[in-house]
């Protein structure tokens, strides 16, 4: 079950960029599983990828050619087309040729993402059939439905969209992602696709996305898996009749800025909320870090561990795996004497032990609910982290052994 996440918002069409659906069939028949997305001649392109060494086929492709120029990104579920070595590289490259011939384009300017099992060959011919489809059914306002046909286990389509004025011109930012297992940072098990239609300058574009992907996409986890396929791309059209944006300054940049990072914000937490078998959407904040590396290091030691992840699905208000998962962190000296834990405004623990001020009913509570906060004081410094993530329930183990049949 999604926690907190509604029905798709409204998501604003971006001059330059439109985007078509079909179906290859590629896991079930009739499944719209082939997005093509084109953008206007001229657009720049920043991307982020994963860190995992077992990369795809798609990934390594998309790292070669995202700073040239590109006019269309193609996307297949069902299939990761990872693990597949060479083979794979020369089945992503075809579908790309093959789009590039139905453009009217170099193979160079189209950019290819695939999501879904891992180790099974990219089923070219059938991906290929569904191109003149897909590029048939092109158009601004088809975002939603993208939405729909980038998802593997997700259960609800996830976007996002913001607009602000500048100088009288109307900027917009929309987003798309998937994702909802496999997930942990560098990137999270996702795909992602924004596009703007300021004019910005290739290198500001990658380190707005870099940024906003730090404070976002790389703050999140299901499980503490990496995947093979994590993918967000950053599209700026340059339709907008604004000048082009050349440094990372001035209010129309500080303004992007804002939009993307709220964008990604949004389509990063609703990965979460999307989580396989959630039930639960849990804020973990940490305080009073030395380093925000340390920080980093507390949350996800928390957020990673499993029997809290099952006390939270269990509603057990069992804090003692708190603790214990701050102390396996691995932060230097650390005075535990100086900790305090909190559920939401609960104080369970303080100064390293129970709390005076808890009891078990007040825990209870705050475990109940849907959406918790668990914010742990470290009073160590100043520097502080959030991350976002899950419980862990009997439906992510069956979503999780029955991913293949």
């Amino acid at each position: 079950m999604a926690v907190g996440l509604g029905p798709i918002p409204t998501l604003h069409p971006v001059p330059g960029f439109e985007l078509g659906i079909a179906s290859a069939g590629i896991k079930r028949p009739g499944r719209k599983d082939v997005v093509v997305m084109r953008c206007a001649e001229g657009s720049t392109v920043a991307g982020v990828f994963t860190t995992n060494a077992f990369c795809a086929a798609p990934v390594l492709l998309c790292k070669k050619r995202f700073l040239g120029p590109i006019r269309y990104l193609v996307t297949n579920t069902g299939n990761a087309n990872a693990g597949t070595g060479e083979p794979g590289l020369v089945a992503a490259s075809a579908v790309c040729a093959k789009l590039a011939e139905l453009a009217g384009v170099d193979e160079s300017a189209v950019l290819p993402y695939s999501t879904g099992v891992i180790g099974e060959p990219l089923p070219v011919a059938k991906i290929e059939a569904a191109l003149p489809a897909a590029l048939a059914n092109l158009g601004a306002d088809n975002w939603a439905e993208a939405a729909a046909g980038i998802m593997t286990t997700d259960t609800q389509p996830k976007g996002a969209s913001r607009q602000f004025v500048q100088d009288g011109v109307t900027i917009t930012v929309t987003g798309i992602s998937k994702g909802a297992g496999m997930i942990k940072p560098n990137m999270a098990t996702m795909l992602g696709y924004i596009a703007t239609d300021a004019k910005v300058a290739q290198g500001v574009l990658q380190d707005l996305l870099r940024d906003a992907a730090n404070k976002s996409f790389n703050r999140i986890t299901i499980d503490g898996d990496t995947s093979t396929n994590d993918s967000c791309t950053l599209i700026a059209t340059g339709q907008a009749a604004l000048p082009e944006i050349t440094q990372a300054s001035g209010p129309l940049f500080s303004a992007l800025k804002q939009a993307v990072l709220e964008v990604s914000m949004e389509l990063a937490q609703a990965i979460v909320r999307d989580g396989e078998g959630a039930t639960k959407f849990v804020t973990v904040r940490v305080n009073g870090g030395a380093t925000h590396q340390e920080c980093l290091d507390v949350g996800y030691a928390v957020a990673h561990s499993p029997l809290i992840k099952t006390a939270l699905f269990a509603s057990d208000p069992n804090w003692g795996r708190i603790l214990a998962a701050v102390g396996y962190a691995g932060v230097p000296n650390l005075d535990v004497s100086k900790i305090d834990v909190f559920l939401d405004e609960v104080c369970i623990a303080s100064r390293g032990c129970r709390a005076a001020s808890y009891t078990e009913d007040q825990g209870a509570r705050v475990m109940a609910q849907a959406e918790i906060t668990i914010r742990i004081e470290l009073g160590r410094g100043d520097c502080s982290e959030t991350i976002w993530t899950t419980d862990l329930s009997h439906e992510y183990v069956k979503i999780n052994a029955e991913y293949r049949t």
